[in-house]
């Protein structure tokens, strides 16, 4: 996709950071020498962790690894130690990639590992022979990235993907939406959220050009409004909880990036008063309903709005993808095809990721054989999510159908929030919830730590996600009559109140 890109416009502005900028041909170069001093050094089909902030430099340190014949995997510097020495034992990769800034704290971070620099990776001289040998023993179901997210046992697990996903996603993915050379999008997500593989592809395969927006514009709207104004944005690909953040602080009143043709957001379920908000200040705009989960490569099914239809009930997540079957299977693991019939929603396709890095146990619980074809091997992801068909037949999402959740656009075992509550010293018992109506993650305990104290042990050790906005002491714990943990009953019981 890079190369096609910088072949037909190689002085094209391909990514932007403030007032940083490569074109088509300068990122394909950087790229082609890190790859070039990576190769003979990290072994093929390995795998290396980008650890610096978002931007330019991850970039090319995401197409460095490739060209050498390995994948990536982004640490995202804002995530505790803990959780960063976690993936990278996951993956028991050999080698980081970092910057000249970071350096001395990867090492700290990652002693086992081999530490490389962008800034010297990047002066190389490109060995082009090298790196054709390299693409000549590379094949289209190898990995080429991994994302992580929370696993139930307290480990991340770590979703392998592969090239021929992401080729075939996002070529259906830029041609559904009409995203061309001409656009300009606006990258808001991490780069180790997946939502930012379909702002990086979609750039490189469009030939477009990548925005990259400085993450301390999130917490500052006017800022944020400024930057996608003054770089002419065209394109959204957004997580929902970021443009509600905006429209929260009525942030389009001071001023409407009137250059926004489109709006593509995912994650959580979109507030229909923001939505409004959106769609009266950007009147002429396409609006689109994303779904879908890590583990099939970004998303499988897509609704685009309409200005004449009543939202106030909710968004249909919509219909499947091209080349993606999106299946709601009974309880009796039979079709649903009728409407207003809950389901468990699965998916098929060569979308689907390759499984979970290193974890053969938990890949084998969620890819499974598909149970309506009982001629040859096919496999399906089984997503957790619960769905139905309306009055029009597309799919409308209904809630989890176990104890993972959807929280500010990540997946997350509440078991996961447990056990690290649990480790903690003065914590006997925990709680974790998921208040479904206030889209609000709560958490219960029992012991001698003080709640203050415990909120500032989880944020050392937890990504901020995972952080319960709402904890509660209390004295004893509700438990079913079996003993175990009632979650249900302590959301009706004691989840509610005014000050929850």
């Amino acid at each position: 996709m890079l190369e096609n890109s910088n072949k037909r416009d190689p002085q094209k502005i391909a990514v932007r950071e403030e007032n940083i900028s490569l074109t088509y041909s300068e990122l394909n170069e950087l790229s082609k020498r890190t790859g070039s001093a990576l190769a003979g050094r990290i072994a093929p089909q390995s795998p290396v962790g980008v650890y610096m902030e978002k931007g330019i430099s991850a970039l090319v340190s995401f197409f460095g690894v490739v060209y050498a014949g390995a994948f990536y995997s982004m640490f995202n510097t804002e995530l505790p130690d803990e959780r960063l020495r976690s993936m990278r034992s996951v993956l028991d990769a050999s080698s980081i990639i970092t910057t000249q800034k970071l350096y001395s704290k990867a090492q700290e971070l990652f002693p086992e590992a081999e530490i490389f620099i962008i800034e010297e990776l990047e002066c190389a001289e490109v060995s082009e022979d090298v790196l054709a040998a390299i693409r000549r023993s590379v094949i289209d179901t190898d990995p080429l990235y991994i994302n992580f997210t929370s696993g139930s046992t307290g480990i991340p697990k770590g979703i392998a993907v592969s090239h021929r996903s992401v080729i075939d996603f996002i070529g259906f993915f830029t041609e559904i939406f009409s995203i061309g050379k001409d656009d300009v999008l606006a990258n808001q997500a991490p780069f180790d959220f997946d939502v930012s593989v379909k702002d990086i592809y979609s750039a490189m395969y469009a030939g477009a050009e990548l925005v990259i927006v400085p993450r301390e514009y999130f917490s500052a709207p006017v800022k944020l409004i400024d930057y996608l104004c003054d770089n002419k944005i065209t394109v959204m690909i957004w997580a929902v909880s970021a443009l509600c953040l905006i429209s929260a602080f009525h942030g389009l009143d001071y001023k409407t990036p009137e250059t926004v043709s489109k709006i593509l957001f995912s994650g959580e379920v979109m507030p229909y008063k923001h939505l409004r908000q959106w769609q009266q200040h950007l009147p002429d705009a396409l609006f689109v309903n994303l779904y879908g989960p890590t583990e099939i490569t970004c998303n499988c099914t897509y609704h685009i709005l309409s200005r004449e239809r009543d939202y106030s009930s909710g968004i249909p997540v919509g219909i499947p993808f091209p080349n993606e079957d999106v299946i709601l299977l009974s309880a009796d693991n039979e079709r649903i095809t009728e409407k207003g019939v809950k389901g468990s929603i699965a998916v098929r396709g060569t979308a689907l990721a390759l499984g979970y890095y290193r974890e053969p146990q938990k890949t084998a619980e969620s890819f499974v054989q598909n149970p309506l074809n009982k001629c040859y091997p096919e496999t399906i992801y089984l997503t957790g999510d619960l769905g139905e068909y309306d009055e029009n037949g597309e799919l409308v999402f209904r809630g989890r159908s176990d104890n993972q959740i959807k929280y500010m656009g990540h997946r997350i075992e509440l078991e996961e929030i447990e056990r690290a509550m649990s480790a903690i010293g003065g914590v006997e018992r925990c709680m974790c919830i998921f208040d479904e109506a206030k889209q609000r993650l709560k958490g219960f305990y029992m012991g001698t730590i003080e709640k203050n104290e415990l909120i500032t042990v989880m944020r050392g050790t937890m990504p901020a996600f995972m952080v319960p906005g709402f904890i509660r002491k209390v004295d004893q714990m509700i438990l079913t009559k079996n003993g175990k943990l009632d979650r249900k009953k302590t959301a009706e019981l004691i989840g509610g109140g005014k000050n929850a």
